[in-house]
């Protein structure tokens, strides 16, 4: 039913989803492909944050692994959102518009995948009591979902990633 990611091969063309199975819960999460991308460039540049250093397309690619002609389509709908800003010339890239603790993932995901991803169509009502009560239920599913993105910021998901690469410096001692 629910695709597990091969570890060895982790990437997904861009558009597609990765569907990850929460094993406690069963409840299907989905990440597309553009929304990490797009929240793996913001870290990025949330890295760089600090010292006001702009960040080429060029190295952002290189160090995510992201297409440059996908990631330069992503930071431009990052940029027209307020998020992230450009700067032209020799030693131009991009920088975040804010700072990394006002920017939060919720924010992120709405603006790559629109205020609703998932349009409700008026035609496919539910047909039965209990066809409604699972919409309802995923529809709270949804909402906790946005509640904590709301939660996680820039800078919530960098010191996480810090504090990983930290556990793992510590393995190869």
């Amino acid at each position: 039913m629910f695709e597990k990611l091969n570890p060895t091969n982790p990437t997904v063309e861009p558009g597609y989803t990765k569907r990850v199975v929460l094993s406690s819960l069963f409840l299907p999460v989905e990440l597309s492909c553009k929304s990490e991308y797009a929240l793996l460039a913001l870290l990025e540049l949330t890295a760089c944050y600090s010292n006001g250093e702009p960040l080429q397309i060029r190295q952002i690619a290189i160090e995510q692994s992201i297409p440059d002609r996908y990631l330069e389509q992503l930071l431009a709908t990052l940029r027209r959102a307020g998020l992230v800003r450009s700067q032209r010339g020799a030693k131009g890239g991009y920088i975040l518009a804010r700072e990394p603790w006002k920017i939060t993932l919720f924010e992120v995901v709405k603006c790559i995948e629109g205020t609703d991803s998932q349009p409700h169509d008026p035609h496919r009502e539910p047909k039965s009591v209990e066809g409604t009560v699972i919409r309802e239920v995923w529809q709270e599913a949804g909402q906790a979902s946005d509640v904590i993105l709301q939660r996680y910021t820039l800078q919530d998901i960098a010191e996480k990633r810090e504090a990983r690469q930290r556990l793992d410096i510590m393995y190869y001692i």
